[in-house]
């Protein structure tokens, strides 16, 4: 019974070796999940909704984009890169939210709507308000944006 233990382990550990010396690291991608669950397929290229967001107005589509802030107040908003544009994203209905703060950087797939949008003045100076900017900042944002905003039913935040 211990040599059959023994020849077991022996192989297991066979079994697990590496016999070039490479040092192989897997790399697991968590997902963490806001509001409806989606999944990481079909995601869109952002430059075609882009397109088709200036020839209908709109686009439903999913996309991918590195995180550039979120509101450090709720989590009801984010700031997201794609291609060259940056995103200004909200929450579907006020439904959820993401963290406050730690995901500057990381990988967001987002689902939902795609349109132009004007960032009025008062809006604008909110956000700014909502993500600890000063005083003087806050009051320098004298000019409307417009924009390609984001309502997003739902998030996938990668770590």
């Amino acid at each position: 019974m211990k040599k059959t233990l023994f020849i077991i382990g022996l192989g297991a550990i066979f079994a697990c070796s590496n016999p070039n010396g490479e040092n192989k690291e897997t790399s697991r991608v968590v997902e963490k999940f806001y509001g409806d669950k989606i999944d990481n397929n079909n995601i869109t290229e952002y430059s075609s909704v882009r397109v088709e967001v200036e020839s209908n107005g709109t686009s439903t589509s999913k996309i991918q984009g590195e995180i550039l802030s979120t509101c450090a107040k709720k989590g009801c908003w984010m700031e997201l890169k794609a291609g060259k544009d940056t995103l200004m994203v909200r929450f579907k209905d006020y439904g959820f939210f993401v963290p406050k703060e730690g995901v500057e950087g990381k990988t967001a797939i987002i689902n939902g709507e795609a349109f132009f949008d004007t960032l009025s003045v008062e809006l604008l100076q909110h956000y700014a308000e909502d993500a600890g900017k000063s005083s003087e900042e806050i009051l320098s944002i004298t000019e409307p944006e417009y924009v390609i905003a984001f309502t997003a039913d739902g998030v996938i935040i990668q770590d």
